[in-house]
């Protein structure tokens, strides 16, 4: 008979302990928020209809005002690159080098070109004084004079062609040297030591860190009323940053599929702010009501906004969705409330 009971004494006791952990033996609580007890309206706030000044947020893009890129003047391989992305550089610091052997030598035989014509200038210009002297004493005829005339002009007009020729050729042997043209940032280089720079071809991209505006395009109808000059403000999400732009460019022509205009306006210096960022660019929009509650009276139930207002003698539970914070610790309310709800402290 023991060796019954222990075993279902034990079962039984495994089933009431499993029961009570699963909150069999207490009171239980439906799920959902907690409504306020109290019905009294002394703690209530009444929502409010206030006329303030409206802005439209216009999707923009932080770009640079400043910024150029690097191309070779030259056919001719890499030797070696000073500088890699994200540098800063400063003007005509030296960030890349071609190779320049082809170039020096170039370079020699035009200096030789000009060696060789200025030797055979001044025996061309010997001659001619001689004929001179010669023709003076009647030794020889007006048409050798001349043709010694002709010689020493035509050596001096090449000698003139080979100095131009040596001048191209140490400008080929600078352009070896590229340099950068402004002082900035590195953004990309698109070469590598080795390659072969042809003429045109982009190897590294500048941009000035220091000249960054903001470009939006804003529909016709808030484009229209903003003036040269004018002040904006600007959001950067990323940054958690609102920035102040001064309008310095309008262009003056829509864009036929959206009906917007593009607008520029310079940023001040900031060292975290990047050409490409996303930004939103405060225009503003005239005046608009909106309604207010305390921000205090809203809790965040997930991603829902919760208020509880007295409405028949009772608190009754409401969703809403929220606007853009207001001053004094007031947040607008775009549905879900009308003016003069009562609205109950959060329990």
């Amino acid at each position: 008979m023991k060796k019954i009971l222990l075993p279902l004494a034990a079962i039984v006791l495994l089933l009431l302990m499993v029961a009570g952990m699963a909150g069999y033996f207490s009171d239980k609580i439906e799920p959902g928020l907690a409504e306020p007890q109290a019905t009294s309206t002394e703690q209530a706030v009444a929502v409010v209809r206030r006329s303030a000044p409206s802005t439209e947020s216009v999707p923009a893009s932080i770009e640079a005002k400043e910024a150029t890129m690097i191309s070779s003047r030259l056919l001719a391989r890499i030797t070696s690159i000073k500088v890699r992305a994200g540098d800063y550089v400063e003007e005509g610091q030296l960030l890349l080098e071609l190779e320049q052997s082809d170039l020096n030598a170039r370079a020699e035989q035009a200096r030789e070109q000009v060696r060789v014509v200025e030797a055979r200038l001044r025996e061309a210009q010997q001659n001619l004084k001689r004929a001179q002297e010669l023709h003076q004493r009647g030794l020889i005829a007006v048409a050798d004079r001349d043709a010694a005339r002709a010689d020493a002009t035509a050596l001096a007009a090449e000698l003139s062609s080979a100095r131009r020729a040596l001048e191209e050729a140490e400008a080929s042997v600078a352009f070896s040297e590229i340099r950068s043209p402004i002082a900035g940032r590195v953004v990309d280089r698109f070469a590598e030591p080795g390659d072969t720079a042809s003429p045109g071809s982009k190897l590294l991209s500048l941009y000035n860190p220091f000249s960054l505006w903001v470009e939006a395009r804003v529909r016709e109808q808030l484009a229209l009323s903003l003036q040269m000059g004018q002040t904006l403000t600007v959001e950067v999400p990323a940054l958690e940053k609102r920035l102040t732009a001064r309008i310095e460019e309008i262009v003056p022509a829509a864009d036929p599929g959206s009906r917007s205009f593009l607008i520029k306006a310079v940023l001040p210096g900031e060292k975290d702010l990047l050409p490409g960022m996303y930004a939103r660019l405060l225009v503003p929009a005239g005046e608009r009501e909106r309604l207010l509650v305390p921000a205090d009276r809203v809790v965040e139930v997930g991603q829902l906004d919760v208020v509880w207002v007295a409405e028949g003698g009772a608190p009754v539970r409401r969703f809403v969705r929220l606007g853009r914070s207001a001053e004094d610790g007031m947040v607008e309310v775009v549905s879900g409330l009308s003016e003069g709800d009562l609205v109950l402290p959060v329990p």
